[in-house]
Order: C-alpha cells, then sequence, then structure tokens
C-alpha cells in the first residue's frame, strides 16, 4: 500500500509554480514599461529636434513665432525611426508675425498636421537632411485688427456675424457724420491672395440724395481689396477663407514638401 503525504507537501510545487509565474509577469511588466519610456524618450527627442529645424524654416521666411510645439504621432514611434517614416507629425506655430507690403499680419495660431512623414535617423541626429511630408494641412487665424489696419480707414472695426464678415464704420459724406455697417463676402483669389468684396452696405441717417448713395458705394470699392498674405511655412496654399468670432480662419495645404530647413 503506498505511503500517503501530508496535504501541504503536494502544495509545495503548486507554491513554486505560482511564485515562477508571478515573477515572470512582473519581469514582463516591468519590461514593457521600460520600453514604453524609452519610446517616449525618444519621441521626445525627435520633437525638439523637428522643433528646431522648424523654427530655422520660418525666420528664413522672414517670419517669428513663438517655440514651435512638436507632437510625434503613432507608437511605437522606435519602430518608426527604424522604418524612417512617420504616422503623423502635428506642429503648432503661435503668434505667427509676417511683413507684407510694410503691414504686419498677425496668425495668432498655425496648426499643421504633416502625414506620413519621412526622415532619416542621421537627418533627426545631425539636423542635415530633409524631413518631408506627404501631405500638409494648416489652418490659421488672421486677426480682424490686422485686417483692419491694412484697410487704413479710420475707426474701421471688421467681426463676424452670422458666418458672415461684418464692418463698422463712422463715415463723414456731404458734411454727414453716419455709420456704415454692412457685410462682405470673403473668398480665395487665384493668386491665393484673400479678396474682400463688400456689396452691402447701410448707413443710417444717410442724406436722401442720390449723390450720397454714390459715394457710399465708392466707400465699399475703397475698402474692397484683396488681402495679401505674408508667405506661410511649409509651401502652405491657402484653399479657403471663412470668418470666424476669433479672425478670419485660413485654410492651406500642400504635398510633398520637406517640413524643415535643410543644411
Amino acid at each position: 500500500m503506498a505511503e500517503a503525504y501530508p496535504a501541504y507537501e503536494q502544495e509545495r510545487p503548486r507554491r513554486r509554480g505560482r511564485k515562477v509565474l508571478v515573477t515572470l509577469v512582473v519581469l514582463l511588466l516591468l519590461l514593457v514599461g521600460l520600453l514604453v519610456v524609452a519610446d517616449r524618450v525618444a519621441a521626445g527627442v525627435a520633437e525638439r529636434a523637428i522643433a528646431d529645424q522648424v523654427r530655422q524654416q520660418v525666420a528664413k521666411q522672414g517670419a517669428t513665432s513663438s517655440t514651435p510645439k512638436v507632437d510625434v504621432g503613432g507608437f511605437p514611434f522606435l519602430t518608426q525611426v527604424l522604418d524612417g517614416k512617420y504616422q503623423h507629425i502635428s506642429i503648432v506655430l503661435r503668434d505667427v508675425q509676417g511683413s507684407v507690403q510694410g503691414d504686419a499680419v498677425s496668425l495668432p495660431t498655425l496648426d499643421v498636421d504633416a502625414r506620413n512623414v519621412r526622415a532619416s535617423l542621421d537627418t533627426l541626429r545631425s539636423g542635415k537632411g530633409e524631413v518631408v511630408a506627404e501631405t500638409v494641412d494648416g489652418t490659421g487665424t488672421i486677426t480682424y485688427d490686422s485686417l483692419a489696419k491694412m484697410l487704413d480707414r479710420p475707426g474701421l472695426s471688421l467681426g463676424e456675424k452670422d458666418g458672415k464678415l461684418t464692418v463698422t464704420a463712422p463715415v463723414d459724406i456731404l458734411g454727414a457724420k453716419v455709420t456704415v455697417t454692412g457685410t462682405a463676402d470673403v473668398t480665395v483669389a487665384k493668386d491665393g491672395q484673400v479678396a474682400l468684396r463688400f456689396n452691402d452696405l447701410d448707413a443710417p441717417g444717410l442724406p436722401a440724395v442720390p449723390l450720397a448713395k454714390t459715394l457710399l458705394n465708392n466707400y465699399a470699392k475703397g475698402i474692397s481689396v484683396n488681402v495679401p498674405l505674408p508667405e506661410l511655412p511649409f509651401q502652405l496654399a491657402v484653399r479657403e477663407v471663412k470668418p470666424l468670432p476669433e479672425g478670419l480662419a485660413v485654410t492651406a495645404d500642400a504635398k510633398n514638401v520637406p517640413i524643415n530647413s535643410a543644411s
């Protein structure tokens, strides 16, 4: 007859097995955690390198901005480094200032979305070479103060209402001081400039004579202009403009362009 072993002796191998399994799981989690940390650290290094090169390109075009904020998307990052291709890079430029024909143009924000970006490891490490994006989409905002300054009419102010660009301005017509109000059509001209066309102006208190109406129409023509924009970075071409409460929103895009200043 076989000798029976105490129950606690039969449990020892099971307990040892559980301890080994728990240890392996803990080591695996630590390894994964270290890889994630290393991945994010590497992404941070690349983001700083790209931000510095973007800053150089913006300065090269005669513009200024705050330090670019770069975020490299996609996970894991290290496999993208080895492949030299990145799924998505977002770039945020704030307080962008440019100069066009002596007039300052202000873009409080310019958000750039670069997709399918090609950049070798050597380029990121040395800063030499090109970082090329297959597609780049940009959205920016032009302040109404900047636009009003370009129109150069004392007291004129611009804004937005119901998706339309609005204007308000004090005007002296035939000795009568009236307040002109109205809206404008906003489109993109063939040369990429922003076309403002004020076709619907009104002025309560306007003298009831034909000449007064003619002068009002002349005023509308005088402020209906094509607004030249500063050269946008990344070879972005303007496709659409839309009045928003915070300013005139500009949408632009480009294909197969460098997003850095290659050296």
